[in-house]
């Protein structure tokens, strides 16, 4: 393969796993204040598939050919202008553009040096689901020292940080999950694990001051049950409808991904021992199909990694 060439994950059209194609592409170059990585792993986001599908077509209109991909670790293979605190050969971390491809373009401010003590594979799985956890935990529901703190979906993507940030702020804390994680949840830091599938949680917890919904579905209503007065309700999984809540004498309101600059903190944080990534399912880049089709389940545990590098 010639140098300026590169294997590729991309789709020429919306539609099912199926229209993911791999094929060879140029490769990228960074401009100023960016940065070229090897991608080693991407994650695999439900956003990834969400756009694939076209479910937000009627709000962002893709340009096709379209290479999906948020986030990775790999390593500095080329440096745009300006850049001085990365060097090539470098190993990094974060948030990327179409990161399903061998090559993928960064900005410098998106990335971090790869933990120590994390492979590649640990590293991938961590900044868009760490980054909304931050983004939902600390910025939206401000969590603090001994409030009660419900997580759905708490061995997720998104929620299995989520979990460990509020754990971290000394909040109580209560995990939704199925019966197969029950025990991961615990090791994360969850005081109360419920089984989603034999338990409805609304009928063993109340008064708490904060719902952090990695979900959907129908927990966004049930979930207004069990929150005290002036509690908040923080959802990733969907849009709220401005007054909802209100009836309930609750806040509600859609978390946002947090700053790349909290990136730095999460990895001190993951340096410390007090957040630890969970690395799901990894797949080969010629397996992006089975990839999306396990993320549409809704189901994984941890982060859905496409293995990039062998």
């Amino acid at each position: 393969m010639a140098s300026d060439q590169m294997k590729a994950v991309r789709i020429h059209d919306y539609g099912a796993p199926e229209v993911l194609q791999v094929e060879e592409v140029p490769k990228p170059h960074p401009g100023d204040g960016q940065v070229l990585v090897q991608v080693h792993t991407a994650g695999v986001n439900p956003a990834d598939w969400k756009i694939r599908s076209g479910m937000f077509r009627q709000y962002n209109q893709l340009p096709l050919p379209w290479t999906p991909g948020l986030e990775g670790s790999g390593t500095v293979a080329e440096l745009g202008n300006g850049i001085t605190n990365l060097k090539v050969g470098q190993a990094v971390f974060g948030t990327f553009s179409a990161a399903y491809a061998e090559f993928a373009v960064a900005n410098a401010a998106d990335l971090q040096p790869n933990p120590e003590n994390l492979s590649f594979e640990e590293a991938a799985s961590i900044p868009v689901g760490a980054l909304t956890a931050w983004g939902s935990v600390i910025d939206t529901a401000q969590v603090q020292p001994g409030q009660k703190v419900l997580i759905h979906g708490a061995v997720g993507g998104v929620g299995l940080y989520a979990l460990q940030l509020a754990r971290w702020k000394g909040a109580h804390t209560i995990a939704t999950t199925s019966g197969k994680n029950v025990e991961l949840a615990k090791k994360l830091g969850a005081e109360q694990v419920i089984d989603y599938t034999t338990t409805r949680f609304e009928t063993v917890v109340h008064d708490l001051d904060a719902v952090i919904d990695t979900v959907g579905g129908d927990l966004h209503e049930r979930s207004l049950k069990v929150l005290r007065p002036g509690g908040i309700f923080v959802t990733v999984a969907g849009r709220l409808a401005p007054d909802f809540g209100k009836d309930h004498g609750v806040r509600a309101t859609n978390g946002g991904r947090a700053s790349a600059a909290d990136l730095a903190q999460i990895t001190q944080l993951i340096e410390a021992g007090k957040i630890k990534p969970v690395v799901g399912k990894v797949f080969r880049l010629d397996q992006v199909q089975q990839a999306h089709e396990l993320s549409q389940t809704g189901h994984g545990t941890g982060r859905i990694l496409l293995e990039i590098v062998g």
